[in-house]
């Protein structure tokens, strides 16, 4: 209900001025560590937000809880926009949260890169220029058994890249069934329109043959594409010829065959334990570069398990060609993702594949999961009343990251909080606390996976619940005490 005439024009009276306000002790301490210019913004903020709340009738005036308004505008503006969440979704790969973790080695390396200067482009042994990708394109080599690779910011760079360098102008052929969208609406024709690439389709949705690519080829095909289903599965009445027929049918055509593999699984069965089952079913660089493919393009934050990049691996000539066309300067990796994916294939190449988190989080048995669900469950127990109480409940995991679509992993997680509505708020208020946490809405309340979260964060967690609780029962605001602003501006402490 709106205020009165005889209360809210009172009210709105006693608001303070900003300039008399900026002088109070209380925003003079507050001025001395963020600045004039930033408390005077986050003043008129406090001030305006309290003129509508007392107009609107849902608040009076406290000195204190305009005070805390105003801290909490400094604190926002001061905030990153980008920063920590705690995964409690079950998807280990989640594109809205970045995808994949780094390992410990990854982050120290980037904390080494950033910390001062770095042989970024200069062979320190000679003291002359050095290639940029030259710290990671023999290691990335070694692990998929190709000749060369080179690295630039993202697969689908990688992918416009050799076909911008090996087929501009001439005819690609790629099967209709392969004409993919990956994220943010990205569609392989339009990647190989702007490549300057001729898109050539051959075969149907569900079945294509190696002869189909054999009969397409003409004077201005340059290469066959094969483009894997990494986000979405053709089943029932399908065929797909293998990577040796693929090979065999660019080779009937004198042409190189490309692949953009996208999900980049790096790690062998033994590193994934039980979820080699059914994650180790995933095509890897190194069975097409086997296979005789001429280039592969991978992901780094994928499967892989690193930052964002895509590798480009196979044949030296042709990796050389992609090295030195005009794109790869503009699709680039900086250093501190050049340090993060060289950290992260040395924990392949060093036998650590088990230490990248999303290796990880995929191969954790299943009762290593259950068990940090029960502890979260004992952690969050005193926040909640005996019906809200929280409890573990059956999930399915799932790999994410536009990544292998039909794959469940079985997991645990821990629901808590009333049901409807209210749920929906409290998981609103978990996103709001910080670090932030995400879950999702099952059984109609909020549910934390517990694949996707590690022990360490348990405690992270609990504290973060226990804020966005207080947050919604917090008692209503004292009423306004008179003279409180009067005595402040001379003086006084308005905290």
């Amino acid at each position: 209900m709106p205020v009165t005439d005889a209360d809210g024009p009172r009210a709105l009276r006693r608001l303070p001025a900003v300039g008399r306000w900026l002088d109070d002790p209380a925003l003079v301490r507050l001025i001395e560590h963020h600045g004039r210019p930033a408390v005077t913004d986050a003043a008129r903020l406090a001030i305006e937000e309290a003129r509508r709340s007392i107009l609107s009738g849902q608040g009076t005036l406290d000195p204190k809880a305009l005070l805390s308004a105003l801290s909490r505008h400094l604190e926002d503006r001061a905030a990153p926009s980008l920063t920590r969440v705690l995964n409690g979704t079950g998807v280990v790969l989640h594109t809205n949260l970045g995808r994949a973790p780094l390992s410990a080695a990854a982050r120290e390396a980037v904390g080494r890169a950033a910390e001062g200067y770095s042989n970024l482009e200069m062979d320190l042994e000679s003291g002359l220029r050095g290639r940029r990708d030259g710290h990671v394109s023999s290691l990335a080599a070694e692990l998929v058994g190709a000749e060369d690779a080179f690295v630039v910011n993202n697969c689908a760079g990688a992918t416009m890249l050799m076909l911008g360098a090996l087929c501009r102008g001439g005819e690609v052929i790629v099967s209709r069934g392969e004409l993919v969208e990956i994220g943010g609406g990205f569609r392989v024709p339009e990647i190989m329109e702007e490549s300057g690439a001729q898109l050539v389709e051959v075969g149907t949705t569900n079945k294509v043959y190696p002869r189909d690519y054999e009969r397409a080829g003409t004077a201005a095909t340059r290469a066959v594409l094969s483009v894997h289903r990494s986000n979405f599965a053709v089943v029932g009445f399908t065929h797909t010829p293998s990577p040796q027929e693929m090979v065999n049918a660019a080779r009937a055509l004198g042409v190189p065959l490309l692949v953009d593999l996208g999900s980049g699984l790096m790690a062998e069965d033994h590193a994934l334990g039980r979820a080699a089952a059914t994650v180790g079913a995933e095509p890897r660089p190194r069975d097409w570069i086997r296979a005789g493919a001429d280039l592969v393009a991978v992901s780094g934050d994928k499967l892989m398990g690193g930052p964002q990049a895509g590798l480009l691996a196979g044949r030296a000539e042709l990796v050389e060609r992609c090295r030195r066309h005009p794109l790869a300067r503009a699709l680039r990796l900086d250093k501190l993702g050049l340090a993060a994916l060289e950290a992260t294939l040395r924990d392949y190449r060093d036998g650590r594949a088990a230490e990248v988190p999303a290796v990880r989080a995929m191969a954790e048995p299943l009762e290593n999961v259950a068990e940090r669900a029960e502890r979260l469950r004992a952690a969050l127990l005193p926040f909640f009343t005996t019906a809200d109480a929280p409890k573990v409940v059956p999930s399915v995991s799932r790999p994410g990251g536009g990544s292998l679509p039909t794959v469940e992993l079985p997991s645990r997680a821990v629901v808590f909080g009333p049901p409807g509505g209210e749920a929906e708020r409290l998981a609103a208020r978990l996103r709001s606390v910080r670090p932030a946490i995400v879950g999702r809405m099952l059984d109609d309340r909020v549910a934390l996976d517990a694949r996707t979260l590690d022990d360490a964060e348990i405690p992270m967690v609990a504290t973060g619940i226990e804020r966005a609780l207080s947050t919604a029962t917090q008692p209503p605001l004292p009423s306004d005490a008179p003279g409180a602003f009067e005595s402040a501006a001379q003086g006084g402490d308005l905290g």
